[in-house]
């Protein structure tokens, strides 16, 4: 009797290969920024996570890196029209018109709110190409906090207090002198607006060189909670009294500014009181309108080494602190980017990760040719939409 045959299953080759989403890095198109978002081992690590980076050539000449690194990182060195044709825009300036337009329909593009900067005419190709637009700094995580505006604060914070050493103790350009450590020496004093992170950023660099801190903030709250991580026998921390905040202005010799949750502005005839050769930080989120008037401002984006040398105002107030040091802010950046490319992997996309991450879901201002963002909304003069009618039906 012979054998019966038996059908056996058959293995069926499978395509299982999926198109790698494509990252660009355009190089800053603004003047006003010389931060760069990714470091090469940044680079690395989303390559290593299956992305395909294409990044313009001399991208990160501002953070002193060759394209040679990122090649070796694993990154693609190409001209400015494929860096922005990606699937993923890294662009932390505000988007140019010219720019928007190389960005493909339906694209995400990455960058910081620069609500100051926005141009109407770019903003609406954005929305005329559908693209999903997303302010790094406005992202917040489970816990409420925001990630990438933080550790920008941070660096901001220790960014003015290095500067303002370095200038103090310049002995062509600046006084000659230590901040402060020195026995027998009466130390610098270092008056301090606002208690939030950048602040409390600054104190900490502030008190490690044995400068004398007064922090001011109208956040009674936020600044009991400064004074006690910072060490209250350390700083003298005060509510904002108009005429103690004047006392303590008139004597310091750095003064650095940063955001407080209460409006507050200095008055023109506070500043004019201020030490002769006084140095000034305002590390304020939007530029539009200085904390110290009257004062002449040099955006460290964008100023040359002459330009904190001497010159006819004998005090100077300083902006975009962490523009001097933009390697550092490379580095924190890719740290932080690297958390968010993992969620965005893990739900599969940004539309999905958007569905299911309030935090980043709040910080988009276009998506799919809508403005989401109010003050986005104001700039082209369009109704606010709300994003999630959208992507409940999508």
């Amino acid at each position: 009797m012979s054998a019966e045959a038996i059908p056996l299953e058959e293995a069926v080759k499978t395509n299982t290969h999926r198109r790698k989403v494509s990252i660009g890095l355009p190089a800053a198109s603004s003047a006003g920024e010389r931060r760069f978002p990714l470091t090469p081992e940044g680079a690395a690590m989303l390559a290593e996570r299956g992305f395909e980076l294409r990044m313009e050539q001399g991208a990160a000449q501002c953070i002193h890196f060759s394209d040679e690194a990122y090649r070796r990182a694993g990154a693609k060195i190409t001209n400015r029209a494929e860096a922005f044709g990606c699937d993923i825009v890294l662009h932390l300036p505000a988007i140019s018109e010219a720019d928007a337009i190389l960005i493909k329909k339906g694209a995400v593009l990455l960058s910081l709110m620069h609500s100051e900067s926005q141009r109407p005419a770019a903003l609406r190709q954005l929305l005329r190409r559908h693209i999903i637009a997303i302010a790094l700094d406005l992202i917040t995580d489970a816990d409420d906090l925001q990630p990438f505006a933080d550790i920008l604060r941070e660096v901001d914070g220790r960014a003015a207090m290095a500067m303002a050493s370095a200038l103090l103790a310049d002995n062509v350009h600046g006084k000659g002198i230590l901040l402060g450590g020195v026995a027998g020496i009466v130390p610098c004093e270092v008056t301090i607006i606002g208690s939030g992170i950048a602040a409390r950023s600054a104190a900490r660099s502030a008190l490690g060189l044995g400068a004398t801190v007064r922090m001011f903030d109208n956040d009674v709250y936020r600044l009991r909670s400064a004074l006690h991580e910072l060490g209250q026998a350390n700083v003298i921390g005060s509510a904002l009294h108009p005429r103690v905040l004047a006392n303590a202005l008139r004597t310091a010799d750095v003064v650095i500014a940063t955001p407080i949750r209460y409006p507050f502005e200095l008055g023109a005839e506070v500043v004019d009181e201020m030490k002769r050769g006084v140095i000034a930080f305002d590390l304020a989120e939007c530029q539009e309108r200085s904390f110290f008037p009257g004062l002449a401002c040099i955006d460290l984006a964008m100023a040359t080494p002459a330009d904190c040398g001497p010159g006819d105002a004998v005090r100077t107030c300083f902006i975009n602190a962490g523009s001097a040091v933009p390697r550092t802010a490379a580095m924190a950046l890719s740290t932080t980017l690297l958390t968010l490319f993992d969620d965005i992997l893990e739900c599969d996309g940004m539309t999905n990760a958007l569905k299911f991450n309030n935090g980043l879901r709040r910080a988009a201002y276009t998506f799919l040719g809508k403005a989401v963002n109010p003050d986005i909304a104001r700039l082209v003069d369009e109704r606010c939409m709300d994003i999630n009618l959208f992507l409940n039906f999508s």
